[in-house]
């Protein structure tokens, strides 16, 4: 019979020494050549150490704030990325307090609102150019190909250049324009470029504006003549 079906085995001989059993996990270690042997020096774990802290970072030092300059009335605008250098001539509001464009018949003229602040003085100062007129494009046909962080440069009277940098592009339709976003004061030297935008109907011309927000961000001082 085999054994373990209830037939008994037969006990040892006396005088015989029993056979001592293996180990338990002997066999399997001598048969599985990949098991590890038990002298094998295991290293325990080394101990987690925290990851030292950040070294603190330096920010550059804020640039200083702009000069604001005296008075001085705008005699060209100019934008070189749009290839833009035109003459500036003053306008004031008309009877119904709306500032009027430069006339159709010089497309390359920008107006300057002469009765806010001059180029580089403080507050928010507005040019105004057309977008086309009945011969072609006009002065500020490209506008909307600037993007933020372009410049725009107004030359003054008296030789000095304000730098301004745009901030943003806007388009509003003429019912809903925002006159306190676009000309309200910011605590800084501003400057808004307005065109026309939105959909052209013959009758009623276009139906909305574009607007270039941008603050000074330098001062340009005459160059000295040669001696």
């Amino acid at each position: 019979m085999r054994p373990g079906t209830g037939a008994a085995r037969p006990g040892p001989r006396p005088g015989r020494p029993r056979h001592t059993p293996p180990k338990a996990g002997a066999a399997e270690a001598r048969g599985n050549p990949q098991s590890p042997s038990p002298r094998t020096n295991v290293r325990p774990p080394r101990p987690h150490r925290p990851a030292p802290p950040p070294k603190a970072t330096r920010r550059p030092p804020a640039p200083p704030p702009v000069r604001l300059l005296p008075r001085s009335r705008a005699t060209r605008l100019v934008i070189p990325y749009l290839d833009v250098d035109a003459p500036v001539m003053g306008l004031r509001l008309d009877r119904e307090r709306r500032l009027p464009a430069p006339p159709d018949s010089k497309s390359n003229l920008v107006g300057w609102y002469a009765q806010g602040p001059s180029p580089g003085e403080q507050g928010t100062a507005v040019a105004v150019g057309h977008l086309d007129t009945d011969t072609g494009p006009a002065v500020f046909a490209g506008l909307t190909e600037l993007k933020p962080g372009r410049s725009v440069e107004v030359r003054r009277a008296d030789g000095r250049t304000a730098v301004y940098t745009v901030d943003a592009i806007k388009k509003y339709e003429k019912a809903n324009f925002p006159d306190r976003e676009v000309y309200g004061p910011r605590g800084r030297p501003e400057l808004r470029l307005i065109t026309c935008g939105g959909t052209y109907n013959r009758r009623t011309g276009y139906s909305g504006n574009l607007v270039v927000f941008a603050h000074l961000t330098k001062v340009r001082e005459p160059a000295r003549p040669a001696r």
